[in-house]
């Protein structure tokens, strides 16, 4: 095992290979509190890339219904488990220390001492069951009932307020994580799956692999999956076409454009980017980038159960309404913060969420124009304390790779009254 740094959880980490980083790593931000599940990134996805035989279960996008939904079924409670009873065992604790650190072991160091029954010693996983891939949408829209009060319809009577509903769901959206230190790349012993120098975009080589599916087993997301009809493994490729600005009817500039999960998405929750790296795993110092901004200076977008150790790639802004105990598992340390910090966006932060499905094309950088006070007003805070909300009407502006302007929107969306002549449509 060799001894990599791994910055989600602050400090070094074991891992199977050499730390080698790209120039540029894919990355994004899922803003969980606009999502409405409507499933337009789901259907995009699929009908570009999973509508053939062998695909059928196949969903490299998936939008999920949490705390009971997944996809595989229980394929986060069935990994934390495994850690759990892992960290039982070795007598080690899951927990974050007050600097941030995780104390714990990752799916890697506890596969090096538990040295697990199948042989498998890389890394810590399970092989879901065939049956827990066909309902994708399993477990949507459904709540735990924590409330006491009901009507005789059954119907939940207690007022419902932040900073946490006593019942509540949320949607997770989910694809390839691209992480920087990938279990299925660590699993594979074919050596078939492989990290692209110009993106980090982790790919599985269809001609080396035999589908033994170990990377299935290793990636504790679930995102590796098995094709029955080919006998080989597939993933989300992060669309790298579109990545490549290849897709010369949509950009013939030839500069990056998203993914088509992101381009469709009809909520504008989502921002995809190509952030720049330190060769050693470090994020470059670029905060002119809005992803950088938002999820290193910020500090408003949390990576997904950042204690696996896979440091992955694909970051998110927590609901304001769950309880901060589970979001704490799911997000790690800093949940509170990041919500304060989205409930009460400082003036910067409300003119880069604008960004968000403003224009297809990769934002590389972002300026902002300064505009007059619009609004101001009370927010509560995690702590049930309140601070001050003012907004401006910036003007913030987007440019592609080369430099160009590619976008530019107003904090205050413009509205427009039809003319009385056309009152309706029709």
């Amino acid at each position: 095992m060799a001894n990599v740094y791994n910055w989600q959880i602050n400090r070094d980490m074991s891992y199977p290979y050499e730390g080698k980083y790209p120039e540029r790593q894919f990355a994004a931000v899922f803003n969980i509190n606009r999502c409405i599940a409507c499933q337009t990134c789901t259907m995009a996805c699929k009908s570009t890339w999973t509508f053939s035989k062998g695909q059928e279960l196949m969903w490299w996008n998936n939008v999920e219904t949490k705390p009971y939904g997944g996809y595989p079924q229980y394929w986060d409670v069935k990994l934390l488990n495994l850690m759990q009873k892992a960290h039982d065992r070795q007598e080690k604790s899951m927990t974050w220390n007050s600097e941030g650190t995780y104390d714990g072991m990752t799916i890697f160091e506890a596969a090096e001492k538990e040295k697990t029954k199948n042989g498998q010693s890389r890394v810590l996983g399970y092989l879901p069951k065939d049956h827990e891939w066909t309902k994708p949408n399993i477990g949507e829209d459904v709540s735990p009932p924590k409330s006491t009060k009901k009507d005789k319809m059954g119907y939940i009577t207690d007022p419902i307020k932040l900073p946490e509903h006593k019942s509540f769901f949320f949607y997770l959206q989910r694809i390839c994580n691209h992480c920087t230190y990938p279990a299925c790349l660590a699993a594979c012993p074919r050596k078939a799956i492989y990290k692209r120098d110009e993106d980090g975009v982790v790919l599985i080589d269809q001609e080396r692999c035999r589908g033994y599916r170990k990377c299935v087993e290793a990636c504790p997301y679930k995102k590796a999956m098995y094709n029955g009809q080919t006998k080989i493994s597939e993933k989300c490729i992060a669309c790298y076409p579109r990545l490549e600005g290849k897709d010369n009817h949509i950009t013939p500039d030839g500069v990056p454009v998203e993914t088509r999960c992101m381009s469709s998405c009809v909520g504008k929750i989502r921002m995809q980017g190509l952030v720049k790296m330190n060769q050693d795993g470090i994020w470059a110092k670029d905060e002119e980038n809005p992803l950088y901004w938002m999820i290193q200076k910020e500090k408003v977008a949390l990576p997904l159960y950042p204690q696996f150790g896979t440091e992955p790639n694909m970051f998110y802004i927590p609901p304001r309404w769950a309880p901060r105990s589970y979001l704490t598992q799911m997000f790690g340390p800093g949940v509170e913060q990041a919500i304060d910090r989205y409930a009460a966006p400082s003036r910067e932060l409300m003119a880069i969420l604008q960004l968000f499905r403003a224009q297809r094309e990769v934002i590389y950088k972002y300026s902002i124009k300064k505009g007059p006070k619009i609004y101001e007003k009370k927010v509560t805070l995690s702590d049930g304390s309140q601070t001050g909300l003012d907004i401006y009407n910036d003007t913030v502006i987007g440019y592609n790779e080369k430099g160009k302007e590619c976008v530019r929107t107003t904090v205050d969306e413009p509205m427009y009254e039809r003319p009385n002549k056309h009152f309706n449509s029709i």
